[in-house]
């Protein structure tokens, strides 16, 4: 079970309303229906007083976020945090790094995490510099690696991990080179990420996500409420969805193509949903997608 589908159950079995679950957090009774529907996940002092009025330990609450989401601990990290009082446009240039985790929070913070436990970024703070720039209607995050860090090393040990207020997203454009990016929690109207990615792993999104890498692609849907677009040039990738998370498989321009495997790798007949809201896109040229369930 989901975080979200865990806090729903806990609250019905105690028989809580909504509004009186809101109340003991402080929170709006909004805030605790975003939780329940997984558009995004409280920030952790709620999750605590969440797992001590339903008598729930904080690790069986988080369980399934942590597989969708994990969380490592590394030897080196740096942490930056930023307060952000308002909706805006987000633009993050990122640079290199074997992965990035985008994950979307109920607080007002901006934090970055940067981590590896490779002992050449031993000295992480200081070979990789955090910029934020807040001004009205746009947050700038860059990541500006120093010259003596090879981006080799960076590719091989670098760890990023990026929580955005999901109350402030009004719009996010993030750049990157990444072997993995995960985004997980985020509830963006629209959400772009570009630049040269070979894994890619999605859950609990609420919105429209646009994905341009040409790398062959494995990506991994779980639940989501919007769109997912891939945007590729004579690419072929892969993607298996979450049983039964329902989608509509569309497939425009020239040369493109969707087709569907069963959980052998082998084809199989059209399984995606015609009538559902949920869209799943391949656009580009010369390009196949390939889903499969799992």
């Amino acid at each position: 079970m989901t975080f979200a589908e865990k806090l729903k159950t806990a609250r019905k079995n105690a028989g809580m309303s909504q509004d009186a679950l809101a109340e003991k957090l402080g929170v709006s009774r909004q805030a605790v229906t975003k939780w329940e529907t997984g558009r995004g996940i409280p920030d952790i002092e709620n999750i605590m007083v969440i797992s001590n009025l339903f008598g729930i330990s904080v690790d069986e609450f988080l369980s399934s976020e942590k597989e969708a989401a994990p969380r490592k601990g590394f030897l080196y990290e740096s942490r930056t945090e930023y307060d952000i009082d308002g909706k805006k446009h987000f633009d993050m240039n990122l640079g290199s790094a074997a992965e990035l985790r985008i994950i979307g929070s109920d607080g007002e913070k901006i934090v970055v995490t940067l981590g590896s436990n490779d002992k050449a970024l031993e000295e992480i703070a200081h070979d990789f510099k955090v910029k934020i720039d807040d001004g009205k209607g746009c947050a700038d995050i860059d990541i500006h690696r120093q010259k003596e860090v090879k981006e080799a090393t960076a590719k091989a040990s670098l760890a990023i991990e990026i929580s955005l207020p999901n109350r402030y997203l009004s719009d996010v454009e993030a750049s990157c080179n990444c072997g993995t990016v995960s985004i997980f929690g985020i509830s963006c109207e629209d959400f772009e990420v570009e630049g040269k990615i070979s894994n890619l792993k999605v859950d609990e999104f609420s919105g429209c996500l646009e994905v341009d890498s040409n790398l062959d692609m494995a990506i991994e849907v779980g639940s989501f409420e919007g769109s997912v677009e891939i945007n590729q040039i004579s690419a072929t990738s892969r993607l298996s969805v979450k049983e039964g998370v329902a989608f509509r498989g569309i497939a425009h321009g020239r040369s493109v193509s969707i087709s569907y495997e069963d959980e052998s790798g082998n084809a199989c007949d059209d399984f995606s949903d015609t009538a559902s809201g949920n869209v799943i896109e391949l656009a580009g040229s010369k390009s196949e997608l390939l889903i499969s369930r799992r």
